[in-house]
């Protein structure tokens, strides 16, 4: 069976970093635990940090705080801008389809 995360061929980037040979080799033990390879844990976790997951947002911002990778006043900028952008689709009601519906008929109108 096609595994449903993986991208099409001519649609692919090869996205690649280091880490310890223990923290993959525990990576990989976990991963076959849950049944998954490495490349859908590291495609299901993208995808979550892309559509603003709250979970995977919210441990974003302990990794912050814990490794002092923003201060705090960039971290508050971030989670107002966030708010903001959540209000906003609310208050439109807004959602993914919705987003591209509108882009689609912006397109139709203007002949782009």
């Amino acid at each position: 069976m096609r595994d449903p995360t993986v991208p099409r061929a001519d649609n692919r980037k090869k996205i690649m970093f280091y880490d310890s040979a223990e923290r993959q080799t525990k990576l990989r033990i976990r991963c076959d635990f849950d049944g998954l390879s490495q490349s859908q844990f590291f495609r299901m976790m993208m995808t979550g940090y892309i559509e603003n997951d709250e979970s995977i947002l919210s441990y974003l911002e302990k990794c912050k705080k814990r490794y002092k990778i923003q201060g705090l006043q960039k971290r508050s900028k971030i989670n107002r801008i966030q708010a903001k952008t959540d209000e906003t689709i609310k208050k439109f009601a807004l959602e993914g389809q919705e987003i591209e519906n509108i882009f689609d008929l912006i397109e139709t109108e203007t002949n782009l």
